[in-house]
């Protein structure tokens, strides 16, 4: 890839297993989840309706300069997960005022969790009677400028990507290239979604929501659970994080996109593989390179069989670890592949691959070492995340364990 090489600096996490890093990491490498029955709606009429929550969550804890009540759930989510990355970062706010700034934040419901209240009081009782102040925090928008307001941003891009449980991987891309090609100095990159009745919904009526729990590339693998959170990353320069004498998790080695439009749900083998293999040319690396795969790995039974088909189409009979952490915290929609790149970036720093937990038997059908249950100690070098969306759009990322060369 031309241009400056690109690190990461800086990890904000808000899940169920953990909010901020240390607690984030304990919770990675104890193989904890928060599976229980969903909250935030009424569930009733549901066979079953687990969910993976965020309980205890203080947004006044991380939002200090606007009022909470101006964001929604998951704008609250973003701004938090920003102000944790720039602390775990080591980067005063001024000091972000004063450089050129790019914020992108993917996301695959927006705040549809006020969309669908605001469409139950216009039903009820009429539109006259919907909150103005809901109304106008509701735009998908509000997760990207939410962060901006919040921090007092003035040279600054905001864009939401809205590619569903692509998108986190999509606005690292993003992230990844302002910095490369000089357009921004600082990237707070990532995704961001709140559980809603909607979309819980959507994917009950598809047969796809698990009974209980979530068991990625298990041959009794019965669905996802919907989650909720959102994950921001700090991307530097280098040469920017070097000057400062930062810490580094990791280097972005590069990324692809593709979009094969097969089908609006089933996800095609060859569009994945492709995605993966263009992934590999941009970050000048060869599949036998990659020491870990974070998998998109939803737990239903098309997603994790094709995904693991397309797995071994690149990398042959021997793929590498392939685990999913959504077992742990949940399908978190637009935030996923961001939470799972920190994931991945907390893997290289720490050197242990997160497990593949509710795990019993691996379905024949993916073939795949999953690191059952149990982390695994080890050091891995460059790691690949895959994040899987409807309508085939796909994104890949490759990140590089840093390892003191600027050559």
């Amino acid at each position: 890839m031309d241009g400056a090489r690109v690190v990461i600096t800086g990890l904000g996490t808000v899940t169920g297993i953990g909010i901020g890093v240390e607690d984030f990491t304990d919770a990675l490498r104890a193989g904890r989840h928060c599976a229980q029955p969903i909250t935030a709606f009424d569930t009733t009429g549901f066979a079953h309706a687990n969910g993976c929550e965020i309980a205890d969550f203080d947004p006044a804890r991380w939002i200090r300069a606007t009022d909470p009540y101006t964001l929604g759930r998951a704008g609250r989510f973003a701004v938090a997960a920003a102000r944790l990355a720039l602390e775990d970062a080591g980067l005063p706010v001024d000091t972000v005022r004063a450089r050129r700034c790019l914020v992108a934040v993917g996301t695959t419901d927006g705040e549809s969790r006020d969309l669908d209240d605001l469409v139950e009081v216009q039903l009820r009782k009429g539109p006259e009677h919907m909150d103005p102040g809901v109304v106008r925090r509701a735009g998908a928008e509000r997760l990207s400028s939410g962060i901006v307001r919040e921090l007092g941003l003035a040279d600054v891009e905001a864009v939401t990507v809205a590619t569903a449980c692509a998108a986190g991987n999509y606005a690292l891309g993003y992230g990844l290239d302002a910095i490369a090609q000089g357009e921004a100095q600082i990237a707070l990159c990532g995704g961001a979604d709140a559980i809603c009745r909607k979309t819980f919904t959507g994917f009950y009526r598809l047969g796809a929501i698990a009974p209980d729990a979530c068991r990625p590339f298990d041959r009794n693998r019965r669905g996802l659970l919907t989650g909720e959170g959102a994950g921001i990353l700090v991307l530097e320069s280098l040469g920017g994080a070097l000057a400062r004498g930062a810490r580094i998790y990791a280097e972005v080695l590069g990324y692809a996109l593709t979009c094969d439009a097969h089908h609006p749900m089933a996800p095609l083998r060859d569009g994945i593989a492709r995605c993966m293999l263009q992934a590999h040319g941009n970050a000048g690396v060869q599949p036998h390179d990659i020491d870990l795969i974070s998998a998109h790995g939803t737990g239903t039974r098309a997603n994790d069989a094709t995904e693991a088909a397309a797995i071994r189409q690149v990398f042959g009979d021997r793929p590498p670890s392939t685990v999913s952490i959504k077992a742990m915290i949940g399908h978190t929609m637009g935030a996923a592949s961001a939470l799972a790149t920190a994931a991945c970036a907390v893997a290289i720093t720490e050197g242990f691959i997160p497990p593949t937990v509710n795990h019993i038997e691996t379905d024949p059908d993916c073939a795949l070492d999953c690191v059952p249950n149990r982390a695994r100690q080890t050091a891995p070098r460059i790691v690949q995340n895959n994040a899987l969306a409807f309508g085939g759009n796909n994104a890949v990322v490759i990140l590089r364990r840093w390892e003191g060369t600027v050559a």
